[in-house]
């Protein structure tokens, strides 16, 4: 891969802040953790915020990486940890799946072997008491809001038409559930961006599927069958960028919270391997949200989700022609200018936590 040497990483951080991003209203749909690829993107969104150059009305937190109440603690400290307790709410969503579960994955892993499952990897906590907390503590200032996130995303979607754009990063249970309980949002959502799917590429779960639309096909094939802007930021791309020790120093070099944790992260993982690296998947999505231009090429097509149980359970499948009835055109991004990424990804996640 291409090694990104500090100067590059400078010389390019120079042309990050020439560029206009124009404010945005986002909900942030998520499965949170607290400084993997989830809990870093949410450090770009808030520090976005603080520029004004989007307005981030919520997270909406769905099971995914972990189970919902582990990753609602997380989110709910994340938001403290950046400063803005009372400004931004941390809104429950879905624990499971529509369909797939416990059963289904057993008959999977009998296939293909036990990788990455996500929530299912641990039992399901039934208390707080049971929850690993954050680094620092869990949140003190910060609690999770009444409001069930499904039930919030459409008073929000409805108080906002055609303003919101929903950036999804996990599976899309919380957004096929408001969909469903009132198809009457799906004309008013502005757009939705994804982390998810892999049209042209082998999957990371299975051979055929990416994890966050694997862990809930059923809804994935719900939301991305929506009438509504779809951009699709899928394993195509994301496995194309991977950071080394150069961002890692880059990031490292400053002493915020968010770098201390950060560099607790990753440590071990360099000081083994100086030539390692390591993937920052949902954090691609954000970069698109904060600056289109960073794509340096994409593809046009209607896009679908397999939601029959086998092989192909998961599966993005990518139409260029004779699309099926009910899929969407949707713009699936591949390839990304790497040395302006990199510079806004080191200089948000560098910057000071205020």
């Amino acid at each position: 891969m291409r090694r990104y040497t500090t100067a590059v990483l400078t010389a390019a951080l120079l042309g990050v802040g020439t560029t206009a991003w124009a404010q945005e209203k986002v909900i942030f749909d998520t499965d949170f953790n607290t400084m993997g690829d989830d809990g870093q993107a949410f450090v770009m969104l808030a520090q976005a915020m603080k520029e004004g150059k989007i307005d981030l009305l919520g997270i909406t937190v769905v099971s995914g990486n972990q189970w919902l109440m582990q990753e609602v603690a997380d989110a709910e400290r994340a938001v403290e940890r950046m400063g803005l307790a009372g400004e931004v709410e941390v809104y429950a969503g879905a624990n499971y799946p529509l369909l797939h579960d416990a059963a289904m994955l057993e008959a999977e892993q009998a296939l293909y072997g036990k990788g990455y499952s996500g929530a299912w990897r641990t039992p399901e906590p039934k208390s707080r008491e049971e929850l690993t907390p954050p680094p620092d503590g869990f949140a003190s200032a910060v609690k999770v809001a009444d409001e069930n996130a499904v039930g919030w995303l459409i008073d929000t979607i409805r108080a906002n038409p055609d303003e919101v754009t929903i950036l999804a990063v996990g599976p899309l249970t919380n957004i096929a559930l408001a969909m469903r309980t009132d198809p009457g949002i799906v004309p008013l959502i502005k757009r939705i961006i994804y982390m998810g799917g892999a049209v042209e590429v082998p999957g990371n779960v299975t051979p055929a599927a990416e994890f966050n639309w694997w862990f809930d096909p059923e809804a994935a094939k719900i939301v991305v069958r929506a009438p509504v802007e779809h951009v699709v930021v899928p394993l195509d791309v994301t496995d194309t960028a991977a950071f080394d020790k150069a961002v890692f120093d880059a990031i490292t070099a400053n002493d915020t919270p968010v770098a201390r944790m950060f560099e607790a992260t990753y440590e071990k993982r360099f000081a083994d391997d100086p030539e390692a690296t390591a993937y920052v998947w949902d954090t691609i999505a954000v970069a698109y949200l904060l600056d289109e231009s960073i794509v340096t090429d994409s593809i046009d097509v209607h896009l679908d989700v397999n939601a029959q149980f086998g092989p192909d359970y998961g599966r993005s499948l990518g139409h260029t022609k004779n699309p099926p009835i009910g899929t969407q055109p949707t713009t699936v991004i591949r390839r990304i200018d790497l040395d302006r990424f990199w510079a806004m990804y080191a200089d948000l996640l560098g910057r000071p936590v205020e």
